[in-house]
C-alpha cells in the first residue's frame, strides 16, 4: 500500500512501514519539506493514490468537503510517544491495511480503529 505520513508524525513511523513492504513518503521527503500546504499533499495523494496519515484535522474536514486526500488515516491518540506510535502501528497494521482495502476513511486510536467511510 502507498502512504504519505504528515509532518506532525515521526519519520520513524514512515521508516516503519517502509520496512514492513508498503511504499511510504514523508512530507519531509517533498521538496517543501514539513511546509508543504495540505493542497499539494491532497494532490499528490490522489496522483499517486496515496493514503495520507495524519493528526490534522483540516485533512479530515477535506476528506468530508472534497473527498481529498485519496484515503486518510486519521491518528488520533493525542500526545504519544514514537516507540508507543509504533508499537500501536505494529499491532493493527494488518488490519488498518485491511479497512483500507475497501473503506476510505479511518481513525486509530489508543484502543480501537473506527472506520468512517
Amino acid at each position: 500500500m502507498k502512504f504519505l505520513v504528515d509532518a506532525q508524525l515521526p519519520r520513524r513511523l514512515a521508516n516503519f512501514l517502509n520496512q514492513s513492504g508498503h511504499d511510504v513518503l514523508h512530507t519531509r521527503d517533498l521538496p517543501e519539506g514539513n511546509s508543504t500546504a495540505d493542497t499539494v499533499i491532497n494532490e499528490i495523494s490522489l496522483r499517486e493514490q496515496r493514503v495520507v496519515i495524519t493528526k490534522d484535522d483540516d485533512f479530515v474536514q477535506s476528506f468530508l468537503l472534497q473527498e481529498k486526500p485519496y484515503k486518510l488515516l486519521l491518528v488520533a491518540t493525542g500526545n504519544i510517544k514514537n516507540t508507543d506510535l509504533e508499537d500501536l502501528f505494529r499491532r493493527n497494521l494488518s488490519q488498518i491495511i485491511e479497512f483500507l482495502d475497501t473503506h476510505s476513511y479511518i481513525e486509530l486510536g489508543r484502543d480501537a480503529i473506527i472506520i468512517h467511510r
